[in-house]
């Protein structure tokens, strides 16, 4: 009797868990076809800003070489030659291929009229409105100082001058700035004679913040030239 009793108890809570189960699925159900009322998520009187702020002051005049914001313009370009070219760039002018800054230097990598005559280029309004030309003279400038310099990388790469590790791509973006042979001299004096430009910026700077960049796609080149 015990064990008929037992057996009629389960079946009863087996019917009333189906007869739940089938009431929360019509509930369900009928809930679904109901029109959401999405007032109720309003931003309204929230102060959004859907502005992403890149870090640079668009009222900052960059036509002035040395002034532009001091952080790494390509970060998904790494330590390539490319990030290298690109983050020298974007640190001469924000990476403006038509910049003039106050002391007459020219295009995307701030380049001297001088310097421009020595890889092969004469006009500097045709160099200024030429963007293919300009990247030709920083590859064909860059060799040549290579070749300049070969002997002060192969004895000065790897030691420490005044805090930090020589590297190759920082002599070469400190000859950029400042020539080859104030480059010679920072390095053979161990640091003490430390050129500045008319902006305050040093060989030492530039050594410290272009260091550790692959530039071994540039070969040597004593006659490089842009044309």
């Amino acid at each position: 009797m015990l064990k008929k009793f037992k057996t009629m108890v389960r079946n009863i809570a087996s019917y009333i868990t189906i007869a739940l189960t089938i009431c929360i699925l019509v509930h369900i159900s009928f809930r679904s076809n109901e029109t959401i009322d999405l007032s109720k998520y309003s931003t309204k009187g929230l102060n959004l800003d859907y502005n992403v702020n890149d870090g640079i002051d668009e009222n900052k005049n960059l036509i002035a070489s040395n002034t532009a914001p001091d952080f790494e313009f390509s970060p998904y370009l790494g330590k390539s030659f490319v990030g290298f070219k690109e983050a020298l760039a974007f640190k001469e002018s924000g990476g403006n291929y038509f910049s003039v800054n106050t002391y007459g230097y020219l295009g995307k990598y701030q380049f001297g009229t001088e310097t421009l005559k020595m890889i092969g280029i004469k006009n500097p309004d045709q160099f200024l409105k030429n963007p293919s030309l300009q990247e030709k003279a920083f590859i064909a400038n860059t060799a040549r100082n290579k070749w300049i310099l070969r002997r002060d990388i192969k004895n000065f790469v790897g030691k420490r001058i005044n805090g930090i590790i020589v590297t190759e791509s920082g002599i070469l973006a400190a000859a950029h700035l400042a020539g080859p042979g104030s480059v010679k001299n920072y390095l053979r004096s161990y640091g003490l004679d430390n050129f500045a430009d008319g902006y305050g910026t040093t060989v030492h700077y530039y050594m410290k913040r272009f260091s550790g960049y692959d530039t071994s796609f540039i070969k040597p080149d004593r006659l490089a030239k842009a044309m």
